[in-house]
This record gives C-alpha cells, sequence and structure tokens, in this order.
C-alpha cells in the first residue's frame, strides 16, 4: 500500500526538515508509548505522506512515503478531528473486523490530529505495534495530545521562520538591485554626461565659425534631453523599489518665479510651440519646490508632444486659501476612458507616440510628485481638451503671501 510521489508536508518544508524537528518528538513518544512505529502524517482529503518517521519494525514507511488514505485510520480522524486509541485491536467491538489493522497487522494504535494555529487540519501523530500496548489511560491520551500541540507551535514557528527568511532575502535583494542601479544611473551615466557637456561649453567659447553655433545648441538640447531621461531613471528607480522619490520639503516664497523660469525653459527648448501661462504672484507653499517646477515641466511637454499642432498650450497656477492648484489643457482628441486608466502607469505611450518622446515616465513621475505631496492628479478630456489638474489640500502653511 506504499506509494511513492513527491512529499506534501509543505508546513515542514517537506521531508528534510520534518525529518529534522520530529525525529526527536517522536523517539520521545516511542519511548513512552512502547511502539515500534511512529510517524508525523500530513493528511490530506486523498493522501496520506509521512513527513517524519520512527520506524523499529522495518515497516518500509521513509519520509516521503504515501498510503493510500482510504486505508488508514487517520481519515477518519481528519473527518472527526477526534483521536483514535486502540489499546487491543482483538478484543476492540469498534475495531477487531476492521479493514485498517488486518491490511496492516497492528494490534495497538493511536493516531491524534495535528491542527494549525489558525484551526486548519495539517495531519495526525500516529503510531502502532504488532502487540497489545495500553495507551488508552488517560494520561497517556493526555500526553499524546500535548505532543500534537507541541507539532503544531512547530509548525507555526517554521512558518514564521521561513516567511521571515522569505522577506528578509526579498527585502535585502531589493536594497542592493536598488542601490546598484541608482548608482549606475547617478553616476556611470551622469559622469559621461558632465563631460560631454564641459566639452560642448570649452567648444563654445573658443568656436569662432558662427556655423558652428546652431552644433553646438543642437548637442547642448541632446544633452539636456540625455539627461532629463536619467533624472526620470532615477526617480522610476527610487520610486518603483521601495526609497521613494527623494524630497525636500521647504515653505517655499516666491514660486511665481520658479514657475515662471521654468516656462521660459521650455518656451526656448520648444520655440514652435505658443505656450499660454498665467502664473498668480507671489505664491508661497510649503512643498518641494524643485518637483514640483519637474512637474510643471513634465506636465507642459506632455502638452506640446499629444497636443493639437499649431494650437495653445495653457497653464494656470493659482493658490487661493489652502488650496494649490496647477492645470495645464492642451486642444485634442478626446482620450478614451481606456487610455485615461493607463496615462500615469510607467514606460506607458499612446500609439501615437514616437521614438523621440522619452521613456514613457514623465506622467509617472507626475503621479508620484502628486502623491508625495498628498496631493492628487486629475485628467479631463471633454469638448476638443484634455486638462491635466494637479490640487494639494489641507497642506500645512498654505497661502499667498502678503494675505
Amino acid at each position: 500500500m506504499l506509494t511513492r510521489h513527491e512529499p506534501r508536508c509543505n508546513d515542514l518544508r517537506a521531508r528534510n526538515r520534518g525529518h529534522r524537528h520530529g525525529a526527536k518528538i517522536l523517539e520521545t513518544v516511542a519511548s513512552l508509548t512502547g511502539l515500534g512505529f511512529v510517524a508525523i502524517a500530513h493528511v490530506a482529503e486523498h493522501s496520506w505522506t509521512a513527513c517524519a518517521v520512527w520506524d523499529k519494525l522495518d515497516f518500509g514507511l521513509k519520509v516521503g512515503d504515501g498510503l493510500d488514505v482510504t486505508t488508514t485510520l487517520c481519515e477518519e480522524v481528519r473527518s472527526t478531528r477526534h483521536s483514535i486509541v486502540i489499546d487491543h485491536v482483538e478484543v476492540s467491538e469498534e475495531y477487531r473486523h476492521h479493514h485498517t489493522p488486518r491490511i496492516y497487522g497492528f494490534q495497538s494504535y493511536f493516531s491524534i490530529p495535528i491542527l494549525r494555529r489558525d484551526g486548519s487540519y495539517f495531519g495526525t501523530l500516529c503510531g502502532i505495534d504488532p502487540k497489545p500496548m495500553k495507551l488508552s489511560a488517560p494520561a497517556m491520551v493526555s500526553t499524546l495530545e500535548l505532543f500534537a500541540e507541541l507539532i503544531s507551535a512547530q509548525l507555526e514557528a517554521e512558518r514564521i521562520h521561513a516567511a521571515t527568511q522569505t522577506d528578509l532575502t526579498s527585502e535585502r535583494e531589493t536594497a542592493e538591485l536598488r542601490e546598484q542601479f541608482i548608482a549606475v544611473l547617478g553616476h556611470d551615466l551622469r559622469t559621461p554626461l558632465g563631460a560631454v557637456q564641459n566639452g560642448v561649453e570649452l567648444l563654445a567659447l573658443k568656436a569662432g565659425d558662427p556655423a558652428v553655433a546652431p552644433i553646438l545648441q543642437r548637442m547642448r538640447r541632446s544633452i539636456g534631453r540625455m539627461s532629463a531621461l536619467v533624472d526620470d531613471l532615477v526617480d522610476f528607480t527610487r520610486g518603483r523599489m521601495g526609497g521613494g522619490i527623494s524630497l525636500n520639503f521647504q515653505h517655499e516664497r516666491g514660486l511665481d518665479v520658479q514657475f515662471g523660469q521654468v516656462i521660459a525653459e521650455l518656451r526656448e527648448v520648444h520655440p514652435d510651440a505658443d505656450i499660454v501661462a498665467i502664473i498668480q504672484p507671489d505664491i508661497s507653499v510649503r512643498c518641494d519646490a524643485g518637483r514640483l517646477c519637474q512637474m510643471l515641466s513634465n506636465l507642459v511637454k506632455n502638452s506640446i508632444v499629444h497636443g493639437a499642432a499649431n494650437r495653445p498650450v495653457h497653464v494656470l497656477i493659482t493658490c487661493s486659501g489652502k488650496k494649490f492648484i496647477m492645470a495645464v489643457t492642451n486642444d485634442g482628441d478626446p482620450l478614451p476612458p481606456v487610455v485615461v486608466q493607463q496615462l500615469f502607469k510607467p514606460f506607458w505611450r499612446s500609439s501615437s507616440s514616437t521614438s523621440h518622446q522619452g521613456l514613457g515616465l514623465g506622467l509617472y513621475i507626475v503621479a508620484e510628485i502628486a502623491r508625495s505631496h498628498r496631493g492628487k492628479i486629475e485628467v479631463t478630456s471633454l469638448e476638443g481638451k484634455v486638462c491635466f489638474t494637479f490640487s494639494m489640500l489641507d497642506i500645512d502653511s498654505v497661502h499667498i503671501a502678503g494675505q
């Protein structure tokens, strides 16, 4: 009746750990009861699998071996969750004609249910011997049940230990990967970019040929785009791998000036774009000013790329009471709901995107900046206009200077 298959005792991490931790318990139980065969078994609806075995009868059952569960009394224990203890099969009214003792040739037997800490059924602590043994004394049964509870506690300890080790290993690997990746982006890519930038500036100082000037300008713009890609990747890595994007919260005054500088730079980089900006003067907000400027830049660039050609991009930035609002609007076709759901996911680009439009991280970073400021970013698409609106509510010390 023995069947070979992969062990099912997952709670003990299968045969090795089950054997290692169960051996001493089984040896003690065998010494206490006098039985020649004692085992810890995982019992499921259709399987009986040995997780730990103490065998002085040469029964032939090893860790990982299985029995046809229908030939065992453990099936009944699983069904009732009550122990079965037999001193002498031949004189037992209930079991002397039962098929299980005939199949396995035992006269004394016990099977004690093992329950997990959550109440679910794991299996049994069981034992057999061809000779009659005095097992049914209340003190003996109580002791066997205590051993079953000890095994249950051991199962829970193993589960917690395994989960903790898995979590620690995963966290450690993630942290190492994050730091390595950020180091590559922050140093190995930025360093050569900085060298190229310095070289371009040096050439600009020495260039006397007017024809060289536009070439240098294009090189500066290319370097700027490459630097922006590196910055986006660093932000993405920090946001997705546990560190979160870096922030420097301060009570910023004169944010309108910084926002105006962002708009001026965008107009220089995109001379064909019509950017109409209305920025409320003297805005003072507790925030990371650099990140809000990054958000503004990303939103405007997104509107320039995806908005209707030869149509203006409108920027509105206001602060009233305790509500700061940044809205960027462009003309364009209505966005399908499925597109709206994908907009703020990393590396997502519309089907109309080209290879010149970055990695698809701009709006993802916008959403991360909004989240880090405890604000929200929303998009509406109505009557041929697409509007991205960032708002911060209930933040500390938000006001217009002078009010």
